[in-house]
C-alpha cells in the first residue's frame, strides 16, 4: 500500500484526530485557523477547539484577490498564479500558528482547507440553461500539503455541486452533527459577507434540517465603509451606521431583486450583492446623494430585514420557542443584532455558549467535513434539493 494511503488509513482508525480547519470568506479580512480535536463521526461527532487565530490579510494580499474576485472579466494567468500563491500563503500561515501554539506539524493529522472563493455562480444567478451550478475556490491543496507536510483535504464545494447542491452553504452538516440538540429548536445564524442559517428541529430528524443563504451579511457594509472611509476595513461597532437614518425608498428598492423571490434553499454572493447592485437601487429610488451614514444605516437594515424575512418565510410555529445562535462578523455589529432581535421573536445567543467560538465556527465546520471524509459519511439527509448526503473534499498528500 502506498505510504500516504497507509497514513490516511491509520488516521481514520484513530479514536480522535487533530484537524486544522481553515476559512477565508468573502470579506477577505484574513485566514481563520482552528485547531480541533475531533472524535466520532456523524451524529456522534465530538469537537474540542484547542486553539484558534485569525491571520489578517495584508492590503497587498487583498488587492491581489480583488483583481479576480467576483469579476466577469479577469487576467487569466493572474488567476492561475494566484491559485498556487494562496496555497503557499495559507501553508505559511498555518506553520506560523503552529509555531505560536508550540505544536509540531507531525502532531496534526489533517488540514481542512476551504480555500478563497473567487466566484460563486449557482444556476439561479447565472441563468444559462446548459451550464450547471458552479463555484470556484483557489488556494491549491497540494501546495498546502507539500509546504506543511500535513495531509490536506480541500475543494469541498465541488462534490456538493456535483451531487446536485449549489456548493453552499455547507454549514448544515457540521451544524447538525455538533449543534443539534434533542428537545430544542435551534437556528444557527452565520453572518459573514453573506448571511445563512441552518434550522435544527427539536426532533433531530435530519430530513427536516434546512439551510439557506438569506442574502447579504456584511459584504455591502464593508464595501461602502471602505469607499467612504478608506482607512477603515469595516464599520466597527456600527458607529457610522448608528449616526444615520434608514432611507425607506432605498431599502424597498434593495429588496426588489428576483433573488428574494426564489425558493429555498438558495445561495448567493458578492457577484450579485456588489456596489453596482446598490447604485442601481439608488438610481431607482432617486437616492444617489444621500449621506454616507444614511446609506450605511440602510444597508444594515437591509441585512437585518432579509435575514428576518427568510426565517419568517419558513412559517415556523412559536418562534419564541427557538434559540438563534449567532456566529461570524455580523454578531459583533450591535445595530444589526438590535434590529434582528426586534424582528425575530426568539431567544438569541452566540455559539460561544455551545462551546465553539463564533468567530471560529466556520473553520471548525470544515474540520468536521474533513473528519467525515476520512471517518464518517454514513449520515442520510434524505433526497431534498440542496443537502446531498455525500462526503466532500479532495485529498492532497505531502509527498
Amino acid at each position: 500500500m502506498n505510504k500516504n494511503l497507509q497514513s490516511l488509513y491509520q488516521i481514520a482508525q484513530k479514536p480522535s484526530r487533530k484537524i486544522i480547519g481553515l476559512m477565508s470568506g468573502t470579506s477577505m479580512d484574513g485566514l481563520d485557523v482552528a485547531l480541533c480535536e475531533i472524535s466520532g463521526a456523524g451524529e456522534s461527532t465530538e469537537v474540542k477547539l484547542l486553539d484558534f487565530d485569525t491571520i489578517p490579510y495584508t492590503e497587498d494580499i487583498k488587492e491581489e484577490i480583488r483583481q479576480v474576485f467576483a469579476k466577469e472579466t479577469i487576467n487569466f494567468p493572474h488567476l492561475a498564479m494566484l491559485n498556487e500563491w494562496i496555497g503557499v500563503l495559507h501553508a505559511n500561515m498555518i506553520l506560523e500558528c503552529l509555531q505560536k501554539w508550540n505544536i509540531s506539524p507531525e502532531n496534526v493529522d489533517l488540514i481542512a482547507s476551504h480555500g478563497q472563493t473567487v466566484m460563486h455562480a449557482p444556476k439561479i444567478l447565472h441563468g444559462i440553461e446548459k451550464f450547471p451550478n458552479a463555484t470556484l475556490q483557489i488556494g491549491d491543496g497540494d501546495h498546502i500539503a507539500v509546504n506543511t507536510g500535513i495531509i490536506t483535504i480541500a475543494d469541498f464545494r465541488q462534490k456538493h455541486v456535483a451531487a446536485g447542491g449549489e456548493g453552499a452553504p455547507l454549514a448544515v452538516y457540521g451544524d447538525y452533527f455538533i449543534f443539534g440538540k434533542k428537545g430544542e429548536n435551534r437556528i444557527m445564524l452565520n453572518m459573514g459577507g453573506i448571511a445563512n442559517f441552518t434550522y435544527l428541529p427539536a426532533n433531530m430528524n435530519p430530513e427536516e434540517v434546512f439551510v439557506t443563504d438569506t442574502g447579504t451579511g456584511n459584504t455591502l457594509l464593508d464595501a461602502f465603509t471602505r469607499t467612504f472611509y478608506p482607512d477603515m476595513a469595516y464599520d466597527k461597532d456600527a458607529l457610522l451606521a448608528k449616526q444615520g437614518i434608514v432611507n425607506q425608498a432605498l431599502l424597498d428598492a434593495l429588496k426588489q431583486d428576483e433573488f428574494f423571490k426564489k425558493p429555498f434553499p438558495k445561495t448567493t454572493g458578492p457577484e450579485l450583492f456588489s456596489k453596482a447592485y446598490v447604485y442601481r437601487a439608488q438610481e431607482i429610488s432617486d437616492t444617489l446623494h444621500i449621506p454616507s451614514h444614511d446609506l450605511l444605516a440602510t444597508l444594515t437594515r437591509f441585512s437585518a430585514e432579509t435575514i428576518s424575512e427568510a426565517v419568517h418565510s419558513l412559517n415556523l410555529s412559536n418562534l419564541s420557542d427557538f434559540t438563534v445562535y449567532t456566529s461570524g462578523g455580523g454578531m459583533h455589529n450591535p445595530l444589526l443584532m438590535e434590529w434582528l432581535q426586534e424582528l425575530i421573536p426568539a431567544k438569541f445567543a452566540r455559539t460561544n455558549e455551545l462551546g465553539i467560538n463564533g468567530d471560529a465556527k466556520e473553520a471548525v465546520l470544515f474540520a468536521i467535513l474533513a473528519n467525515e471524509t476520512v471517518a464518517g459519511g454514513e449520515s442520510d439527509f434524505g433526497t431534498r434539493r440542496g443537502i446531498p448526503s455525500v462526503t466532500m473534499g479532495k485529498i492532497s498528500f505531502p509527498s
